[in-house]
């Protein structure tokens, strides 16, 4: 298997995918014709599906916090973690994975694109999403207790664009001039954008280039290296940090 050097003039910014979080056990409650209890997941995801029925939506929510809460990092999440130790400021990690496994691992210079599970927010007002880990009882819509607003997970739904601020520090890693860029893609689709083309930005920067992935994604052809396999048996082995 080829490794992955970094040296002290280089830096590194990673992306992951829901690969990642599977071989934590991170249930995907998405069967394979797209339904959440014969509901299409938008219906469960979406602005509108919350509009429509908040409960439902806090139910499918409640479930999935309920199947995330028992999971732990593996190796993969452990090693990324490992590097953020070593490499300081030149390591970011932007994770599509809303689980928060990650931060659990160790992981701090990161951004969550799609938001995190066991985070709330105020539907209504300008409150400060905050850390909630409770799994509501069927029927629950939770209130807020500032405004009396329905309050809702804190995840970027269908129809939704991502922060702008965690897109803004993506680019001023990538923008950066003081070392050379190394950009790798672990566990990812390769076909959810922005975040599928980082890699093109990456290249435009002159970075090299890598994914790991269990199956080819979907822009596969755009990396300068692919390591085919589990993230969490390649990645402890992958990168070698002078």
């Amino acid at each position: 298997m080829d490794t992955l050097r970094i040296d002290k003039d280089t830096r590194l910014l990673v992306l992951t995918g829901a690969g990642v979080s599977a071989e934590s056990g991170i249930p995907t409650f998405r069967g394979g014709n797209g339904l959440w209890e014969n509901h299409p997941v938008e219906q469960v995801a979406s602005p509108e599906g919350f509009r429509r029925d908040a409960s439902r939506v806090w139910r499918f929510y409640s479930q999935r916090r309920a199947g995330a809460a028992p999971c732990e990092p593996n190796p993969g999440h452990l090693a990324m973690a490992e590097w953020e130790r070593k490499l300081g400021d030149r390591f970011l990690l932007a994770t599509q994975n809303v689980d928060g496994l990650h931060r659990v691992a160790g992981n701090q210079r990161m951004v969550e694109l799609h938001g995190n599970l066991f985070t709330t927010r105020c539907s209504r007002c300008t409150r400060e999403p905050f850390e909630d880990r409770l799994a509501y009882p069927d029927g629950t819509v939770p209130l807020c207790g500032e405004c009396g607003g329905m309050l809702r997970p804190h995840i970027v739904w269908f129809g939704e664009v991502l922060d702008e601020r965690n897109l803004l520090r993506v680019g001023e890693f990538l923008e950066r001039k003081d070392t050379r860029l190394v950009f790798l893609a672990v566990g990812t689709s390769g076909a959810v954008y922005p975040a599928a083309g980082f890699v093109q930005a990456a290249r435009e920067r002159r970075g090299e280039t890598w994914l790991v992935n269990a199956d080819p994604a979907d822009n596969t052809l755009l990396f300068h290296h692919f390591v085919r396999g589990r993230s969490g048996e390649v990645l402890p082995a992958l990168v070698t940090i002078d």
